[in-house]
């Protein structure tokens, strides 16, 4: 007979005993409170299967007699898979047992549907098999879980939610959608990047794949390079962008397996470090509109909008859905392998400061409707907090999303090969989190007692456990320290004594000197020393400093020399996006025609500023392009594009060959050879000295635009570096160096080959002869907007 209130009511106690393997058996006898189950079978939605009776009886334990049943529970019910309990971990879907164990957190949903989705049904929406799981037997804390055993070929996976639809209080349950698991190992959804979905969807249903023991890699014996940081050249790149445009001829253009194909061009240029921007499935089609402007549809390019952080971005693999994503894993396992063989360390770009569903208004995707108030930092009456400027802000400081994020940085690191990772709008994970309490976090109140969500953190908990964590601790972690809600902490990040930073104040300080700002002269001085106003107070390095002068939001280097101003009308935005102050100088002329001396002036510019970079303590950063001088015609904010704006340009490239190209190998080899310019610590006085028009004399005036220093050198001796940036020419008298010389190597004013006087240079002796009046004088003129390089040799070699 089924149980009734009248008769649970006598029933006062009883002890669960509910087995923890995953493989028990779906009959299983459970000891239950009536009062438990009562208080389930009221519950609003999909309730639980309905007990009933097996045997009721009367025990004595400790005297007073008290009523028991013992109670058979029926299982969650499929006519395709064997159903079992499951367990609480690990969180995802992991093959194990001879079936894959399914694990969810939710605290706020009543009840939960496991949804399967054929690959070949994903586009028309139709669910192949539901299976409701039990509060009682399914769930442990809020984690809901359960094990199956069947065939899981081509078949996807997601999950209902139901529960409480209260914007008001951040609830956003809705029973019709099939949500994304967050820690899902690939992401399926259209075919081809740029694809819309059936009758031109922009979101498509989205399905996880369901993993397999047929999962396999061949890492050839891969182990990470582990570089010391000093040592790094980064090399910031697009993975679409890179090899899309027709001109680089790779068998598969714009995916992991092309940058493959072209990861001798990455030797070639001295490159040890690659810096991919997201690699975390997105979806392109966000930003989709027809542009008037160019005729096309834009998109979201760039890729920092996440919609699952455990994913690689299938749409970047040759394969794309095929095999329900697992082939996209190995192309990107591939990817890494064949990178480490090169040399070469890879650093994702991610994006933990927001997500791809947006404010109230955005789409229910996978953490809004799995638990919002959760994943999301909210105000009192469930609005969007937007310290990101893109809709929402990631609670990270929250115990499970900062449990959340440490778990898939392990994945990265553990299961995909990567060397570290570069955090964007990093600030944000210090900020406090929704209902932040610091007695709950910490143990005691080391933080008042009580702040506003958002409010900065000095010991953030999430950049802690990253810090300290056992696996994590020994990769590269690069913050970018700032965000879009006013907080700003280059130089101020809390960092352990590991964590890097974007400098940004190199890169502003560096455009302003180069270009002839006055004022400057000792700020400069300050980056080419790797920022130690920034950096040594806090017991850091120069190697925390991770140094640019242009990324992939801004001017390329070649139009940082050509555009005073933005030139962003391709955006469809009427030129309002986008930043306003560039810190650039178009050398007389605005835009690509100019006349011969204005486009001379602009290269030997842009060897300026690298020839900076390359002499700079700390770490440089390139951005891919900039080595053969890529343009995208002012335009400084070009996340919509998926065309030959942002597209490396492998036919320039070529013809830059023989001039920056070689220009910037050059430098970047000699920055390899010299000991000095990666050191571990803030060069002193033993080792630089600064110099001004004559030795031993700097001008840090507000008028001076003279820097010059000498730095001893272990293997080449010591070298002399010196930037004029006035509109005037100056005659440098160079230190005297008893029974030695100063030898000419690069002059950025002479024109290629005979800016960089490499050893193989045909007519090398005679373009010393040229200087030789000068040196033998100990002198050197330099000319307008220059920099040189000399290297100290002994007098008998000259």
């Amino acid at each position: 007979m089924e149980l009734t209130a009248q008769f649970a009511s006598r029933l006062l106690s009883c002890t669960p005993k509910l087995l923890n393997n995953p493989l028990e058996t779906s009959r299983r006898l459970v000891l239950s409170t009536t009062t438990t189950t009562l208080r389930n079978q009221k519950r609003s939605g999909p309730g639980p299967p309905r007990l009933k009776i097996v045997n009721a009886r009367r025990e004595s334990g400790g005297g007073a007699e008290v009523d028991t049943a013992v109670t058979v529970k029926e299982k969650p019910k499929s006519e395709r898979f064997e159903v079992y309990r499951g367990s609480p971990t690990p969180f995802g879907a992991t093959a194990r047992d001879g079936g894959v164990n399914f694990a969810i957190f939710s605290a706020n949903a009543i009840s939960a549907t496991l949804c399967f989705i054929s690959l070949s049904d994903l586009h028309e929406n139709k669910v192949a098999e539901q299976i409701s799981l039990d509060p009682l037997t399914n769930k442990t804390g809020d984690v809901w879980h359960v094990f199956l055993k069947g065939d899981f070929k081509d078949m996807l996976y997601g999950y209902k939610f139901d529960g409480k639809f209260s914007p008001d209080k951040g609830l956003y349950y809705d029973s019709s959608r099939i949500l994304l698991d967050p820690y899902a190992k690939a992401v399926i959804s259209g075919g081809e990047f740029g694809a819309l979905g059936a009758d031109g969807n922009c979101w498509p249903q989205m399905a996880c794949m369901v993993p397999s023991f047929d999962d396999e890699f061949d890492w050839e014996g891969d182990l990470p390079l582990k570089y010391p940081q000093r040592d790094l050249i980064i090399y910031e790149m697009h993975v679409r962008g890179f090899t899309r445009h027709e001109s680089s001829r790779t068998e598969f253009p714009g995916t992991y397996l092309g940058v493959v194909e072209k990861l001798h061009h990455l030797k070639e240029l001295g490159v040890n470090c690659i810096e991919l921007m997201p690699c975390h499935e997105f979806n392109e089609l966000e930003y989709f509109s027809y542009n008037s402007v160019l005729g096309d549809h834009k998109v979201n390019f760039w890729g920092y909008s996440t919609v699952n952080y455990f994913s690689p971005m299938t749409k970047y693999s040759s394969s794309g859905v095929r095999n329900c994503g697992r082939d996209a894993i190995n192309e990107f396992k591939l990817l890494i392998r064949e990178a480490h063989k090169q040399g070469i360390e890879v650093i994702m770009d991610v994006v933990f400061n927001h997500t791809a569903e947006g404010n109230e208004n955005g789409p229910l995707l996978s953490f809004r409707g799995v638990d919002n108030s959760v994943y999301y930092m909210l105000a009192p009456k469930g609005e969007f907090y937007n310290y990101s400027g893109c809709g929402n802000t990631f609670n990270c400081n929250n115990p499970v999303v900062r449990q959340f994020i440490v778990d898939c940085l392990r994945y990265w690191v553990t299961e995909m090969h990567v060397d570290g990772f570069r955090f964007d709008l990093a600030s944000i994970m210090t900020r406090g989190s929704s209902l932040w309490d610091a007695v709950n976090v910490y143990g005691n109140s080391i933080e008042s007692d009580w702040m506003t969500t958002g409010s900065p953190l000095s010991s953030p908990p999430l950049i802690d456990m990253i810090s300290n964590d056992p696996i994590l601790h020994g990769v590269k972690l690069i913050a970018e320290a700032w965000d879009t809600g006013g907080l700003y902490q280059v130089g101020t990040f809390p960092h352990w004594g590991i964590w890097s930073e974007w400098n940004g104040k190199y890169r502003d300080t560096v455009r302003q000197f180069i270009k002839g700002t006055g004022g400057f002269s000792g700020a400069f001085a300050e980056c080419l020393c790797g920022s130690p106003n920034l950096y040594r107070e806090g017991g850091r390095k120069p190697w925390n400093s991770i140094n640019f002068v242009c990324a992939h939001d801004g001017f390329t280097l070649a139009d940082l020399v050509t555009y005073n101003n933005k030139h962003n009308s391709a955006n469809g935005e009427d030129n309002n996006d986008g930043e306003n102050h560039n810190n650039s100088w178009n050398c007389g002329q605005e835009g690509e025609l100019a006349s011969t001396s204005v486009k001379k002036l602009r290269k030997r510019q842009m060897r300026n500023f690298f020839l900076c970079l390359m002499v700079s303590q700390g770490v440089p950063m390139i951005y891919m392009g900039d080595e053969y001088g890529h343009t995208k015609g002012g335009n400084n904010n070009t996340y919509c594009h998926d065309n030959y704006i942002n597209y490396f340009q492998w036919d320039k490239k070529e013809e830059s060959s023989s001039d920056f190209f070689r220009f910037c190998c050059l430098m970047t080899k000699f920055r390899h050879e010299c000991e000095s310019l990666g050191l571990n610590d803030f060069p002193t006085a033993e080792k630089l000295q600064w110099h001004g028009h004559t030795p031993g004399m700097p001008d840090w005036s507000e008028t001076s635009r003279f820097v010059a220093f000498t730095l001893i050198d272990s293997v080449k001796g010591e070298i002399y570096v010196a930037f004029n940036t006035s509109h005037l020419p100056v005659m440098i008298t160079l230190p005297e160096r008893p029974g030695f010389r100063w030898e000419p190597l690069v002059d950025t004013s002479k024109p290629t080959p005979y800016d960089f006087l490499s050893i193989d240079l045909p007519g090398r002796d005679i373009a010393y002869d040229q200087y030789a009046h000068f040196l033998d004088a100990n002198l050197y003129p330099m000319l307008s907007y220059s920099s040189i390089i000399l290297v100290l040799s002994p007098e008998e070699s000259s």
